[in-house]
């Protein structure tokens, strides 16, 4: 799959702009602020319908402006073409369709054109809070299991339904096993999907750590969940009291975590900018494989700025990886050094294409390094 035409307007600092991508790498260069990443986001908005950041999305609008779109022609692998259009209008909220026709529900585009984003922020996948790690989860398992979502969304509602009776006082035993049935039939989907999902994209994980690093370290990822040992309907049970006192449930898979290893000890704690970088990168690769197979659909790859933190032996094991032949498709690169770029576009021999980008506008170069 990829994007061939992209037209925004009125889109974070880009006001307009209409172009055509390679169906290779596409490369943008300009100095930090002036809207590659900009770029990139629009382009995840387009495919996911949210934000690629954690931010809301009455930040996407240009400022002053009252309204903003974004406009993608794909291409399938099967050659099929989609268009897809999404818009927000001030007051008025989100629009989103598909050939002209506008979506019931948002989750119905979810998975259509799946997507895999490498971006600074990904430390937080290492560095952050459990809710960072599981945001991942859900939102890469999302992509490839219309299920998994609407089980993740009866989750929350029954949660929410818990919390709110635990606020209130509610003593009733029987009022609470109403809601916690839903809940617990819904964790149990949520926990052996996401423990299927972690031992599937492992060995890929490893694999892409151990190319990446040059074989220098050995990381890991581990499912932690307190459905390992017993079903939520037990877990609930056990806690009603102590949550009666609290106010909101205190355990469950929405307090699931992914924990990161390098070697015997924690990535968290000891990882440096590099290893954990690498880490992220490797993860994401790994996701990526995922998602194609599960999809049967090439994802569009976006690399934000991934030459930060990262040592030339690495970045160069990366881009050979991506560029090669193992089925990666549509590249988007950022960049603020020219040098950098034409480095990636010479080894390249596939399609690429090189645009400059300032203050929200876009030119494209050409170069030695163009096919």
């Amino acid at each position: 799959m990829r994007i061939e035409k992209l037209d925004i307007l009125n889109f974070k600092n880009i006001e307009e702009a209409s172009l055509e991508f390679s169906g290779g790498v596409n490369c943008l260069l300009g100095m930090n602020g002036m809207g590659k990443s900009n770029l990139l986001e629009a382009i995840h908005f387009l495919c996911l319908a949210r934000p690629m950041q954690s931010l809301p999305e009455s930040a996407l609008p240009r400022h002053g402006a009252e309204m903003m779109m974004v406009k993608g022609n794909f291409v399938m692998d099967s050659g099929t073409n989609e268009l897809v259009s999404c818009g927000i209008v001030k007051g008025k909220g989100k629009t989103l369709k598909c050939n002209g026709k506008e979506y019931q529900r948002i989750s119905e585009h979810i998975g259509r054109f799946p997507i895999v984003t490498v971006t600074p922020a990904d430390h937080a996948i290492v560095s952050g809070a459990a809710e960072e790690r599981r945001k991942l989860m859900d939102m890469v398992i999302s992509q490839a299991d219309k299920t998994y979502l609407s089980h993740l969304i009866r989750y929350g509602r029954s949660i929410d339904s818990r919390n709110r009776m635990l606020r209130a006082g509610v003593k009733d035993k029987l009022l609470y096993e109403s809601v916690e049935t839903s809940m617990a039939e819904s964790a149990g989907i949520i926990h052996s999907t996401r423990k299927a999902w972690v031992e599937e994209i492992l060995p890929v994980f490893r694999d892409r750590y151990r190319e990446i690093s040059g074989d220098a370290e050995k990381a890991s990822i581990r499912y932690s969940s307190v459905l390992n040992d017993q079903p939520l309907a037990a877990v609930l049970d056990s806690t009603r009291a102590k949550d009666q006192v609290l106010g909101y449930t205190s355990k469950g898979v929405h307090r699931d975590d992914l924990l990161t290893g390098l070697g015997d000890y924690s990535m968290r704690r000891l990882g440096s900018q590099g290893q954990v970088k690498t880490f992220t990168i490797a993860l994401r690769l790994a996701i990526f494989s995922y998602l194609r197979k599960v999809s049967g659909l090439t994802p569009i790859l976006l690399l934000d700025d991934i030459f930060d933190k990262l040592d030339s032996s690495r970045v160069g094991r990366i881009m050979e990886m991506v560029s090669g032949d193992d089925g990666f498709g549509q590249i988007f690169i950022t960049d603020t050094n020219r040098e950098h770029l034409d480095e990636i576009l010479g080894a390249i021999h596939g399609e690429s294409r090189l645009f400059a980008v300032n203050d929200g506008k876009f030119e494209e170069k050409w170069n030695e390094g163009m096919r």
